[in-house]
């Protein structure tokens, strides 16, 4: 069983080995959350060099994971991907081989974002195409509007705080309610028994 995290990548260092289509997307998704992106493959794509990255073009070699926080792979090799997954196992850095769980140490959930709103599903690693099924679904659900009930509730949060009261002890359910009522969010169930923001 993987454990769930979201990361705060902003200005951090990461590095990208991998240079084609699925190497583009990732660095998109890293550039997204701020991270400090380093390229490192013989080949790139043209999207992928005209996107705020720093790019070295060459093949990975030993030492190239020294510095980074975190390191996602798209290379299609295998046997590349075993090299960089035992170097980052020595360093303690987190490693994500792309369609290779075997050589990861965490692996990516599908995603939903709207705003600051993200939700995610993820069968860790072992069915990719059901954890994207499953995003499809919650991104019917998790419509455009809920960007601006998080704001609202961000609003709400911050005046409770702002009279020196504790958000634990504020019964959420009603107002997020309200609050998705306006925005012709009605009938949404939240199966569980507390919200706390």
């Amino acid at each position: 069983m993987q454990f769930p995290i979201n990361l705060n990548l902003d200005g951090r260092p990461c590095l990208l080995i991998g240079g084609g289509p699925i190497a583009t997307r990732k660095a998109r998704q890293l550039l997204a959350c701020g991270a400090d992106l380093t390229v490192i493959a013989p080949e790139i794509t043209e999207e992928l060099r005209s996107l705020p990255v720093t790019i070295d073009q060459r093949r990975y070699a030993p030492g190239d994971l020294v510095g980074f926080r975190l390191i996602i792979t798209a290379t299609a090799d295998p046997e590349v991907d075993q090299q960089i997954f035992d170097e980052a196992e020595r360093l303690g850095i987190w490693v994500n081989s792309a369609d290779d769980p075997a050589r990861c140490s965490f692996t990516l959930p599908a995603v939903v974002r709207r705003g600051d709103v993200m939700v995610t599903a993820s069968t860790g690693g072992i069915s990719p195409a059901l954890s994207t099924w499953l995003r499809q679904q919650l991104g019917t659900i998790i419509t455009p509007e809920f960007e601006a009930i998080a704001a609202e509730l961000a609003a709400e949060r911050a005046r409770i705080h702002a009279t020196g009261a504790s958000t634990e002890d504020t019964d959420w359910r009603p107002i997020i309610e309200a609050i998705a009522a306006r925005h012709g969010i009605v009938g949404f169930a939240i199966r569980t028994e507390a919200v706390v923001a």
